[in-house]
This record gives C-alpha cells, sequence and structure tokens, in this order.
C-alpha cells in the first residue's frame, strides 16, 4: 500500500495511480484543470478505490443530465473492490455513490464523518462543501471546515475553504481574515480570493473589492472555467455596483461569458449578470439569445433546481417560449417523484419559483411578487450563495415596484440602503419610491 501527498493511504500498487490522485487533489482543491490523468488511472487501475471515486466525483460535477449514468461504471468498479481497501476509501466510495444515487442526506453524512476522523483528506470534505452548498447547509460548509483546519495549518487550501464557510454564516471579519491568510501563504488560491471577494461585496466595499480582484485576476488564467468565469463575475458585479454597467458588460463579454459555454456553471454567472444588468435597464442586445442556444437542450436535467431557476431565467428573457414552459412542466414533475429529503427544495421552492420567474418576464407582476415573496425565506434551500441568490430579491423588488406595492418595495430598500447606503443604484430607487 502507497501514500499520498498528505500522507493517506492509498490501496494500490501502482505508484502512478497514487501521482495522478494527487494530481487530481491539486486540480480540484485549486479549481484547475489537471483531470485526465485521474480518468486514465481509473481505467488502468480498477482496483483502486480512490481512484474511482475521484472519477465518479468528476462525472458529476459535469452537471448534466446523464453524469450519474457516466458514474456508474467508476461507482461500480469501486465497490467490487471495497472489500480490500482503508475504511476512508470506502467512506469515500460511500459519499460519491450515495451522491450519485440521489441520497444527498446519506452522502453529507458520510463526508463529515471523514472530515472528523480522516482530516488530511481534504478532497473528500471539499467535496462535502459543494454537497452542503448545493443543499443551502452554510453551518456544514463551516463545520467541514473546522473539522479539517487544525490538521491542516500549513495549508493554504484549508484556511481558504474555512473562509467561504465564515462568510457564509455571516461571519464576515473571521472570513476575510482566513481568506488573506491562504493568499498570503500562496497568490495562486482563488477560492480564497472569492471568499475575501464575497465579504467585500456583502460590506459593499465596491473600490476595495474591484483593486483586490484586479490585482489577483492574472492568477485566474489556469483555472477551470467555473472558477475563472465566477471571478470575473464578481469583478463585474463590483463595477454595477460602482453604477458602471458599461464596465460590466465588457466583462460578461471579455471574461465571463464564452469559456466554455456548455458547462453549467458557466451558464448560471452568464444568466445571473445578464438578469442584474436588465433590472437595472441595461439593453443587453441579442446577449439572451446566445445564452438561449445552449439552455435550450437542458430542459429535462433537473440536476439541481438552482441550475434550473437559471436556465429558466434565460431561456424566457431570450423568448423560447416553448422551451420555458417545457422546463417548468419538467420540472413539476420531477417535482413530484424526488426523495422526501429532496421535496422542499423542488416542491415547496423550485416549483413556485420558476412560476414566479416566467411571471416576471412575462409582466405579470403582481403573480411574480406574492409567489416570490412566499418562497423567498426558503429560498435558501436550493443552494447558492448569499450574493447568488440576491438575484431572486432584486427580481422580487423589481416585481413589486412595478406592481404598484409601493410599501412593501420601500421596506426592502430601506433594508438595503442601511447594510450598504454607499450603493448608487439602491439610493435611486428610495427616491423613486419616496416620490
Amino acid at each position: 500500500m502507497l501514500t499520498d501527498a498528505q500522507g493517506l493511504p492509498v490501496t494500490t500498487e501502482r505508484p502512478e495511480t497514487v501521482e495522478a490522485v494527487d494530481r487530481f487533489v491539486r486540480a480540484f482543491l485549486g479549481y484547475g484543470t489537471d483531470f485526465q490523468p485521474i480518468l486514465d488511472a481509473a481505467e488502468a487501475d480498477p482496483t483502486c478505490v480512490v481512484a474511482q471515486a475521484h472519477a465518479a466525483a468528476l462525472m458529476l460535477f459535469a452537471e448534466t443530465g446523464d453524469a450519474a449514468e457516466k458514474a456508474k461504471p467508476y461507482i461500480r468498479r469501486g465497490i467490487e473492490a471495497a472489500q480490500q481497501v482503508t475504511e476512508r476509501e470506502r467512506l469515500y466510495l460511500w459519499a460519491i455513490s450515495t451522491w450519485a444515487a440521489g441520497d444527498y442526506g446519506m452522502s453529507l453524512m458520510a463526508h463529515k464523518a471523514l472530515a472528523q476522523k480522516y482530516p488530511r483528506d481534504l478532497a473528500a470534505t471539499k467535496v462535502g462543501q459543494v454537497r452542503a452548498f448545493a443543499l443551502g447547509d452554510s453551518q456544514c460548509i463551516l463545520s467541514l471546515g473546522e473539522s479539517v483546519l487544525p490538521a491542516n495549518t500549513e495549508n493554504h487550501f484549508a484556511h481558504g475553504m474555512i473562509a467561504f464557510g465564515y462568510e457564509q454564516c455571516h461571519r464576515l471579519a473571521e472570513a476575510e481574515a482566513a481568506g488573506r491568510k491562504a493568499v498570503e501563504m500562496d497568490r495562486r488560491d482563488p477560492w480564497a480570493h472569492h471568499a475575501v471577494a464575497h465579504v467585500m461585496e456583502t460590506e459593499g466595499r465596491i473600490d476595495e473589492g474591484l483593486a483586490w480582484m484586479d490585482g489577483l485576476a492574472d492568477t485566474w488564467e489556469d483555472c477551470n472555467s467555473f472558477m475563472y468565469t465566477h471571478n470575473w463575475w464578481h469583478v463585474a458585479l463590483f463595477h454595477l455596483d460602482r453604477d458602471d454597467p458599461a464596465r460590466a458588460l465588457e466583462v460578461y463579454d471579455t471574461r465571463v461569458w464564452g469559456r466554455l459555454k456548455e458547462y453549467s456553471q458557466d451558464q448560471v454567472n452568464a444568466v445571473s449578470l445578464l438578469a442584474r444588468l436588465g433590472l437595472r435597464g441595461v439593453d443587453v442586445g441579442d446577449r439572451w439569445a446566445d445564452v438561449a442556444t445552449y439552455l435550450a437542450p437542458r430542459t429535462d436535467e433537473h440536476v439541481d433546481p438552482f441550475l434550473d431557476l437559471h436556465y429558466l431565467y434565460g431561456l424566457a428573457n431570450a423568448g423560447r417560449d416553448t422551451e420555458a414552459a417545457r422546463l417548468v412542466t419538467s420540472l413539476m414533475v420531477h417535482a413530484g417523484k424526488v426523495k422526501p429529503v429532496q421535496q422542499v427544495m423542488w416542491q415547496q421552492v423550485a416549483v413556485p419559483a420558476a412560476r414566479a420567474l416566467v411571471s416576471h418576464v412575462l409582466g405579470r407582476f403582481e403573480e411574480a411578487a406574492d409567489l416570490l415573496g412566499q418562497v423567498l425565506p426558503n429560498l435558501h434551500r436550493i443552494g447558492g450563495s448569499h450574493a447568488q441568490r440576491d438575484l431572486f430579491e432584486q427580481i422580487h423588488l423589481d416585481a413589486l415596484i412595478r406592481a404598484g406595492r409601493t410599501d412593501p418595495a420601500r421596506a426592502i430598500v430601506d433594508r438595503r440602503l442601511a447594510q450598504r447606503p454607499n450603493i448608487a443604484f439602491t439610493r435611486r430607487l428610495a427616491e423613486r419610491l419616496a416620490a
């Protein structure tokens, strides 16, 4: 039995497999692109359970309708070899296989156990954080980070991981300190860049946020498309809050949309930014049509409600009414078949939110305001960050204003203005409502 770079035993006799595992871990934690070696190792070493589980996770992270099916061969090989491996390897395989089967609660339990018993396994903990993020469980994101940090204080990735957990739990000072520490240890840590950007965006530190991200953007060129486009998405948000929509649109055209148009997260970034521009009255031209070309094939996937709602809003804004209607119908059917643990996120949040988004695009603002008002308290159940989910509050606010419901709109604007008094667009809304 060999050991990986973290000192963890890996059941294999092939040093090449261990090297592939180490490369996967570095690429995964650092949001890189060096993933082919783990797929090659999984084929060459079918009895290495860790290699099979990593390869299966990679398939699932593609977030396509057939992702779980593509993960099955790796999971099957892992199960066949599981009797001869360590507890850690079996537990990690269990975490990935239950994720693929849609048993998200069981998968998260396995990741919690891994973090507590094997804190040097940062890759397993990171997968757990991603799963907790998709379920809107911010406390779990943080607790996973807290479980592994003491055993990894020398590793900048561990500090970046806990930084985002702090931020999602509104512990902003701790988040910024952890994120800055990670960057001091290694300047090329895009997740730590991202965590600090969240803090600055939340606190309305717009110029400081732009300086922070612009000063690190040269390190993102080697990132995978999600991290590259998402960090630039944050840059675009800073420009919007700085009242410079032209610059935000330029970032969209040159950095946010075009890296890997087929990937779900790139599509979410694009939809989210175009939507925010539109809510501020910016003419985005034919950009919705281009994005919708890549959204149209996804109407029946239902990998995640957070993704579905972005796909739907993109299709509706592009005037793709047939595909938008198909997505809503398919989503409702899917919501009726999900496991009990997923029923709230699909039935009580995703379905009414989908109806609300279509109503907003079609100008049925009363209906959009009512439906979004109902789901906003539980919106965290569909995952996404506070910054990402804020789009739905902005749509709700726009619907209230357009429906002439001034009092509830003013209450929201006053709260937003109290939180970030330097945002010019919010000030203009306040003046408009006061008049």
